[in-house]
């Protein structure tokens, strides 16, 4: 049986130094030879002609013109062209619906071979715990995972949200000093909290400022750069426009620019990218990410597909792909390991036709991905995935009995603070809209294009249900309903009547968390994510296929923002108005709100 396939099978560069110079020098035998080549080089950009890269131990001994090499153990590239493999700076495995070990197969796939990912998904739901355990789950996985420690576990204060886990500033040191991949601060999204010098949050900071470890960013609003990049946060994914990308940039942070499939709310690249193909900025601090996706996105819309967006935007091949990867590793200090095709640096590479689409990858000069496909070598260490710990498959506990998820209408005049979905979901908008008293709630929905919408604490912390209405969110029939209200991950539910409404919530504790599609009671179409209410424990594939289900019956049963729009509903960061399991909330001034004020 070959060694495991992961992060630690490639030794160390400093054990490394004299065989590599004897392969560079011609005194030893290389393993591999990838020739017949171009090369692209990120450190250059440029596309090298007529290049062949010699391998040794997993990592490049040099690259050579092509037909230098005239032994064995050589891979014809046929003209393609050599890059590094892609290096994803921001992302939330989670949100991928699969484990580290899973989320490997379409990374490789698509010509990434490094991420960094911010589990603040699982430590909201299971603490510390939890960030371990997906810490394990990333070491065994056939991908290079780094951690940004997530920083805002709850995203906002217990006043505001109940979650799972709290991840205090002594519990986040404690994870920098036990985890040696630990190698930056998650995305701090309590950023009003940091502009205003709340001790928590900048204690926090300093935990990993300490340490002399970055420190990500999530930001929303210009007036809020300037007391955030003075607190040390060096870099953010947020830039929505081509005029706060600028103000970051000469703030000095990093810009991630977040491609997605158009249709989600993660496509805020073709706007942002405008600092550069409109007012100037040079790309040398500008970074792709794909930050959120689901199984079946993860698939058709890698980190490859953004950096090809940036070159339909009008970013160079050669500058958009070093956009994606040696731009990311040297934001976090891995440039001397990762990112480009010089001498020393893993053998991580990606072999492209012109149009830079992935055909092969290896991963530590391992040959894992051929016609974009896993290799029986891939398949192999696919085979045997990770599995978390029982707790982590006990994590929905709803109060018993299930109170009411429909408040009763009030009897006198009204004005309703109701949540407008605005396309592609993101932001959601406040709407205060008039009740006309002696109507029921049938009539009062249709009358104001309206639905239900509750979150329910499924922590057993305190059982707490919080009512709300939600405005041009076109549900036809039913209810929808998901364990992955953002970022307490408490459960979220959106219906036109009681009865479809416990029906999708129950169907989601059934399965000990997912998304569901509910009719007449009875469900639709479901994905169950039994880890941590979070994630699934099959392979990308399988899962993938029931996303594109559950999609196919949340578009029929009419609702105008995508699954990962409606489980940001509860996200109590982002503009305007949000529902949490403690109620309405306005946000960026935190401030609760009733559901319903006298007229």
């Amino acid at each position: 049986m070959k060694a495991p396939l992961n992060r630690f099978s490639v030794e160390p560069l400093a054990r490394m130094t004299r065989r590599l110079a004897d392969v560079a020098a011609g005194r030893a035998e290389p393993d591999l030879v990838i020739t017949n080549a171009r090369a692209l080089s990120t450190y250059s950009e440029r596309i090298l002609p007529d290049r062949e890269i010699w391998i040794a131990g997993g990592r490049i001994a040099a690259l050579k013109p092509a037909g230098t090499y005239k032994g064995p153990n050589t891979y014809d590239a046929r003209g393609l062209i050599l890059a590094p493999g892609l290096v994803d700076p921001h992302l939330h495995i989670e949100s991928s619906m699969v484990t580290a070990c899973a989320y490997a197969e379409a990374a490789l796939v698509n010509g990434t071979t490094t991420i960094v990912c911010d589990s603040h998904e699982i430590g909201n739901v299971l603490d510390s715990d939890g960030v371990a355990w997906m810490l394990e789950d990333a070491r065994q996985a056939p991908l290079s995972i780094y951690l940004s420690v997530p920083s805002t576990v709850p995203a906002t204060s217990p006043e505001i949200e109940t979650a799972g886990g709290d991840l205090t500033p002594e519990k986040i040191a404690a994870l920098f000093d036990a985890w040696p991949e630990a190698i930056g601060l998650g995305e701090k999204m309590d950023f009003v909290a940091v502009a205003e010098g709340d001790p928590r949050a900048h204690a926090i900071l300093a935990a990993a400022l300490e340490r002399g470890r970055p420190v990500s960013g999530h930001i929303y609003g210009r007036d809020f750069v300037a007391p955030y990049a003075a607190s040390g946060v060096t870099d953010t994914h947020e830039a929505v426009d081509a005029e706060i990308a600028d103000d970051l940039l000469e703030a000095g942070l990093w810009i991630f620019l977040r491609g997605g499939p158009p249709s989600t709310p993660w496509h805020s690249l073709p706007k942002a990218i405008g600092t550069v193909t409109e007012y100037g900025a040079a790309w040398k601090r500008v970074c792709a990410c794909t930050d959120d996706r689901d199984a079946d996105d993860l698939l058709a819309y890698g980190l490859d597909w953004v950096v090809r967006e940036a070159v339909r935007l009008g970013i160079p091949k050669p500058a958009a792909w070093a956009m994606g990867s040696l731009h990311p590793a040297t934001r976090f200090g891995l440039d001397g390991e990762i990112g480009g095709l010089g001498g020393g640096r893993r053998a991580d590479l990606v072999l492209l036709d012109d149009d830079l689409v992935p055909q092969a990858t290896w991963y530590g000069g391992e040959l894992v991905v051929e016609g974009r496909a896993p290799t029986p070598r891939l398949e192999a260490a696919l085979a045997r995935p990770y599995r978390y710990p029982e707790p982590a498959y006990r994590t929905v506990r709803l109060p018993e009995p299930l109170p009411a998820l429909v408040p009763p209408l009030p009897a006198g005049p009204c004005t309703v603070n109701a949540i407008r979905t605005v396309l592609p979901g993101i932001e959601l908008a406040h709407a205060r809209l008039p009740l006309v008293p002696g109507a029921d709630w049938a009539e009062t929905l249709g009358a104001h294009d309206l639905c239900h919408v509750a979150v329910i604490e499924r922590h057993g912390r305190n059982g707490n249900v919080a009512h709300g209405l939600l405005s041009a969110f076109g549900l036809k029939r039913g209810a929808v309903a998901s364990s992955v209200g953002h970022d307490a991950h408490n459960i979220v539910v959106a219906g036109l009547s009681e009865a479809d409404m416990r029906a999708a919530v129950e169907a989601v504790a059934a399965v000990q968390g997912g998304v569901c599609v509910v009719a007449d009671g009875a469900v639709v179409a479901r994905v169950a994510l039994p880890v941590a209410g979070l994630i699934s424990d099959r392979r990308v594939g399988a899962v993938a296929e029931s996303v594109r289900a559950l999609k196919a019956a949340w578009t029929q049963a009419g609702c105008a923002i995508p699954y990962m729009g409606f489980n940001l509903i509860p996200l109590a960061v982002i503009p305007q108005i949000r529902i949490t399991d403690r109620g309405l909330v306005r946000v960026p001034e935190m401030r609760p709100l009733p559901l319903f004020e006298p007229a």
